[in-house]
């Protein structure tokens, strides 16, 4: 066994994942939450093992739960290590080689998994300023994992490192550049975990190198991003210096004319945090129709709902823009995959976004992409010029991945 444990941090709460890398077995998964709360915190662990019957791929899942008492992450690490030694599989036995963290903010100064020493922890603490809801919390996890698993080298892999390639004209806003330098305002891009992972199989997939296609990956959850992908490399990405700009989102506004918050904070009276509030966390679908979950808005435009229809419109009126928007900075496309919550499960908006791509050769199935398979797969028509993929993301994986290409070098095991 070659397993690589794979922590995503929040401020209350952590998901981890113990994968085998010597076949990418995922063996054990869990959840940490309502760290430092005053209720109980609560703990659920998953071990993922073969049937004892049946065919020899099936898995089993058998999942533990408990609450107690979690006053930190280090707590909550112990709380981990508990269920691992309770429920399995035993870490005694077999430690992981490493440790991957997903940090969500790298800036400028991180373009690669790095291995995590004082100096990069002391960075990502700097990096806050750009994140501060989640810099702070997966600085927290690193900590807590590196005094559980001292022995093991820890690697950061950063949401923003895929978008480094973003040539100038891409990540530069036109404000003034002196001020910009200064504070270190420019695009940053995210989700670059799911977008390389999607990316790279998908040109696995069609048997194909990454370096020969263009390629526009739609990542559409809760949160949601566009990137137009190039030989392999991002030259183009919805999100900005934050998670904030873009698409349409299940709670965020996406792309506003910034002129907006002055007139709110003139005539409304809203704060900065009020307003920092409002387009993150009121806004996108939540603030168009008051839910904010995609299947509750289908749900609605089916009743003949108006704000739900309305929100529905809106939300695909994005997509299109963009995904027009990219063609051009493309040249053409050869590959449109859809990928996470909403571009993995939600046919009507996948073809709603593609409807008016015609032009550029893309031609939908409507069979195949109302089909409710698992796994990668073909939406488009056998005559379409471009085709069209559904991709399951695995953030988690492509973070071990990468994290070992880092752990497996000489000088840091």
């Amino acid at each position: 066994m070659n397993p690589v444990l794979v922590v995503n941090s929040g401020s209350s709460s952590f998901k981890y994942q113990l994968i085998d890398m010597a076949d990418e077995t995922l063996l054990a998964s869990g959840l940490v939450e309502r760290i430092g709360e005053d209720r109980p915190g609560r703990a659920t662990h998953t071990v993922h093992q073969p049937a004892t019957t049946g065919p020899a791929t099936t898995m089993v899942d058998a999942t533990f739960s408990r609450e107690l008492p979690i006053p930190d992450h280090t707590a909550g690490f112990a709380v981990m290590l508990e269920a691992f030694a309770d429920n399995g599989p035993s870490l005694a036995d077999t430690p992981p080689v490493a440790v991957g963290h997903r940090v969500v903010h790298g800036g400028a100064r991180f373009f690669a998994p790095t291995l995590v020493t004082p100096l990069v922890e002391i960075t990502i603490d700097e990096l806050s300023v750009l994140a501060p809801l989640h810099n702070p919390a997966n600085l927290a996890g690193i900590v807590a994992a590196k005094k559980a698993f001292p022995d093991a080298p820890h690697v950061a892999v950063f949401d923003t490192a895929f978008h480094q390639t973003l040539p100038p004209a891409a990540y530069t806003y036109a404000i003034d550049a002196d001020l910009a330098a200064a504070h270190r305002i420019r695009r940053y891009g995210f989700h670059g975990t799911s977008h390389r992972f999607v990316s790279e199989a998908a040109a696995a997939f069609l048997g194909r190198p990454t370096t020969e296609l263009r390629q526009i990956v739609f990542h559409l959850g809760n949160g949601a991003s566009v990137t137009a992908i190039d030989g392999g490399r991002s030259v183009e990405t919805s999100m900005g210096l934050t998670p904030l700009e873009g698409l349409v989102m299940g709670t965020r506004s996406g792309d506003v004319d910034p002129a907006v918050l002055f007139q709110l904070s003139r005539r409304a009276g809203l704060s900065i945090d009020e307003l920092d509030a409002l387009l993150n966390k009121r806004s996108g679908l939540q603030g168009l129709a008051g839910v904010s979950d995609m299947r509750d808005i289908q749900a609605g435009v089916d009743r003949g709902d108006a704000a739900a229809t309305l929100a529905f419109d809106v939300y695909v009126h994005r997509l299109r823009a963009y995904a027009g928007a990219y063609l051009a900075q493309l040249g053409g496309v050869d590959v449109i995959s859809f990928t996470a919550g909403v571009g993995e499960n939600a046919p009507r908006v996948r073809a709603a976004t593609l409807q008016t791509l015609g032009f550029a050769g893309v031609r939908v199935d409507p069979a195949r992409n109302d089909a409710r398979e698992r796994g990668i797969r073909v939406i488009s028509r056998d005559d379409s010029a471009v085709t069209v993929l559904v991709v399951p993301t695995n953030e988690e994986l492509e973070i071990a991945r990468q994290t070992l290409t880092v752990a497996g070098r000489p000088e840091t095991v």
